[in-house]
């Protein structure tokens, strides 16, 4: 026979209350960025090649102007030559070293140069529309119909070669994409609620933009700015290798690939370093942009 025992209110324990914790999309982005390994090994590829750029004055081994008499070193065949010399003596290693330097000089700046006309156009033509819009929008198609590379060549064969012209001669004619981006963001910003309500309290233009449009446009501003600086660092190396970029002795990995190429059957490994190295560097920033694309799209979040 069943029995039953008779439980008070004062017996009952009560159950404490379920605490949620409050993710802040930083965590949560940095959750979805790690989970991806191709994201990590790219983000660690982009670490090394900045290290070596900003801090190749005191990693290389040699200034990249030494010359020697130890002409076309093999490498791992001399000790202080790791990676062997080149046709005129200098260190191999050093030179690639500083190439990295010239490399993330002119990427970084192109993409400067890129974003604050992408900014400002952008957010001139979607928020004042009109005749602002239209003269913007003709200026896009004019540059868009330009030949690029014999445009950079044009450039640079009329104010010459250094780093700087060949910056200006990349960063001429890069900015369209962005000032089309931030456009069509600004254009699915700029009637909303919040946006409606900050003009009504007689907040300024300035105000708006820094404080409301700029924040919620951010994310893939960063995804174009991750895919662009390896996009420019190749452009500067073709037109080195072309001869129309950096001027000797200035380390430029596309400038020692033309330099190696009437030695390179003899010694390959003038031509295979530095293109190895561009090749590795443009894949670990693509690698790198699709997880920071990926990370920052809250649709691919899960809840662990």
């Amino acid at each position: 026979m069943a029995t039953y025992r008779l439980v008070t209110r004062k017996q009952v324990k009560p159950t404490a209350p379920t605490e949620y914790k409050v993710l802040s999309p930083f965590y949560l982005a940095w959750r979805r960025f790690r989970r991806n390994k191709l994201a990590i090994i790219g983000g660690v590829i982009v670490f090394l090649f900045l290290f070596t750029g900003i801090f190749a004055p005191i990693i290389s081994p040699y200034p990249y102007y030494q010359t020697s008499y130890y002409t076309f070193i093999p490498p791992f065949t001399m000790p202080g030559h790791l990676l062997g010399t080149d046709d005129a003596g200098r260190d191999f290693l050093s030179r690639l070293i500083w190439g990295a330097n010239t490399s993330l000089i002119v990427g970084f700046s192109a993409m400067t140069f890129t974003l604050v006309i992408g900014l400002v156009l952008g957010f001139l033509a979607a928020w004042y529309q009109g005749v602002v819009d239209f003269t913007v929008n003709r200026l896009l198609e004019i540059t868009g119909s330009m030949p690029g590379l014999l445009f950079q060549i044009l450039i640079m064969t009329m104010i010459g070669n250094g780093t700087l012209n060949v910056t200006f001669a990349i960063a001429i004619l890069s900015w369209p994409g962005m000032v089309r981006l931030v456009r069509a963001q600004v254009l699915s910003y700029k009637d909303r609620e919040f946006v409606e309500a900050s003009r009504s309290l007689g907040a300024g233009t300035g105000f708006i933009a820094w404080r409301h449009i700029l924040p919620n446009i951010i994310n893939p501003i960063l995804v174009s700015i991750a895919f662009g600086i390896p996009g420019f660092m190749v452009a500067e190396a073709g037109l080195s290798f072309l001869g129309y970029g950096i001027n000797d002795p200035t380390p430029s990995w596309g400038k020692m690939l033309g330099n190696a190429g009437q030695y390179v059957q003899s010694f390959v490994y003038l031509g295979a370093y530095p293109t190895a190295l561009l090749m590795i560097v443009f894949i670990g920033f693509s690698f790198f942009g699709d997880g920071v694309r990926d990370a920052l799209d809250p649709s691919s979040d899960r809840i662990v």
